[in-house]
């Protein structure tokens, strides 16, 4: 008998080393086990979350008062402009923005409403606007277009400065600000 057939011989009959093969086994297949298991826990909580930030962005739940997750809330509404036909969803944005000026302390001057939108932007309803707003509340109106719901995205932005041929007092900023937000259309 040769040296490799006696060393093999000892190894493939020690209950020693059969009793490691097997624990290592054994260890090896409950490692893969438990690594599986935290994976699909760890997408089903994924999914979740994914299915709850889904509800909040389509309007069907509203956003929890406290926020669990500690992250910034989602307001409450719909982040789509909301009307059965084009013109009344267009309605709603002016009527939007228009509240937003005033909730500021802003005139609105004048608003033109486009309703065909370009081809880049189809669903997209778009308005101008031409107001006049303090200097301090031009940015709080800004946040809170683009903040609130629905989603309202400013597209463009020009800012005249008051002169003084305007007379003493009024220091208020001419604004012409182009507003979008997204239609969904009819249900």
């Amino acid at each position: 008998m040769s040296a490799y057939a006696a060393s093999r011989k000892a190894i493939t009959t020690s209950p020693m080393v059969a009793t490691a093969v097997y624990v290592g086994l054994v260890s090896a297949l409950l490692f893969v086990t438990v690594t599986s298991i935290a994976g699909v826990l760890d997408q089903r909580s994924q999914v979740a979350a994914s299915s709850a930030m889904l509800e909040l962005l389509e309007g069907r739940r509203p956003a929890a008062a406290g926020g669990s997750s500690g992250n910034v809330t989602m307001p409450a509404g719909s982040a789509y402009l909301e009307g059965a036909t084009v013109t009344v969803a267009g309605a709603t944005l002016l009527q939007r923005v228009s509240e937003a000026v005033a909730k500021f302390g802003g005139n609105v001057l004048s608003t033109q409403l486009d309703l065909q939108g370009t081809p880049s932007k189809t669903g997209f309803l778009s308005m101008i606007a031409s107001c006049e707003i303090e200097q301090p509340q031009l940015q709080q109106l800004l946040y809170d277009l683009e903040a609130g719901m629905p989603f309202l995205f400013i597209d463009q932005l020009v800012v005249q400065t008051p002169t003084a041929a305007s007379g003493p007092g009024s220091g208020k900023l001419r604004i012409l600000l182009t507003v979008s937000g997204q239609w969904r259309g009819a249900k």
